[in-house]
C-alpha cells in the first residue's frame, strides 16, 4: 500500500505553491541558484489545456515542480535555468504536444516567465503570478 507522505502535499494543495516560493527563494539566497516561474494560461472552454499541463508535468526533470491552479491553468518551477532556457524548454514540449495531440488549426495556450536570480529577495506570489499570467489586452 502507498503512503502520501506528510511532508509532500498534494499538488492542489496551497501549500504546494507556497512551497514552491520558498524553494526559489532558498535555492536563491542559499545556494545561489536562478529558478524560472512559468505560467500555463489555456483557454477554458480548451480540453487540450488541462492535457499538456499534464504532458508538461511529466516532461519535467524529477527536480522541477508544477501546480494546478484550475484545469487549464498551472505554475512550474524550473530550477537551475535561466528565463531564455525555460522558454526553450517550453516551446519545445510545447511543440512536441501540438504535433502529437493537437489539431490541424492549432493550439494556443499562453506561457508566462519570472526570473528569481540568486540573491536576498524573496520570490513572493503576490509578486510573481501577475507576471506569469498578464491580463490579456
Amino acid at each position: 500500500m502507498m503512503s502520501v507522505s506528510p511532508h509532500q502535499p498534494p499538488k492542489h494543495d496551497p501549500r504546494h505553491l507556497r512551497g514552491l516560493f520558498d524553494r526559489a527563494t532558498d535555492l536563491a539566497q542559499n545556494h545561489e541558484v536562478t529558478s524560472v516561474f512559468v505560467g500555463i494560461a489555456g483557454d477554458e472552454a480548451d480540453l487540450l489545456a488541462p492535457e499538456f499541463i499534464d504532458y508538461v508535468e511529466s516532461a519535467l526533470r524529477v527536480e522541477d515542480s508544477v501546480f494546478r491552479l484550475l484545469r487549464g491553468r498551472a505554475v512550474l518551477l524550473l530550477t537551475d535555468v535561466d528565463q531564455n532556457r525555460a522558454a526553450e524548454i517550453l516551446e519545445r514540449v510545447r511543440l512536441d504536444f501540438a504535433n502529437q495531440f493537437a489539431p490541424r488549426d492549432g493550439f494556443e495556450v499562453e506561457l508566462g516567465y519570472h526570473q528569481v536570480d540568486p540573491g536576498p529577495k524573496v520570490a513572493l506570489a503576490k509578486d510573481i503570478l501577475p507576471a506569469i499570467f498578464a491580463p490579456q489586452d
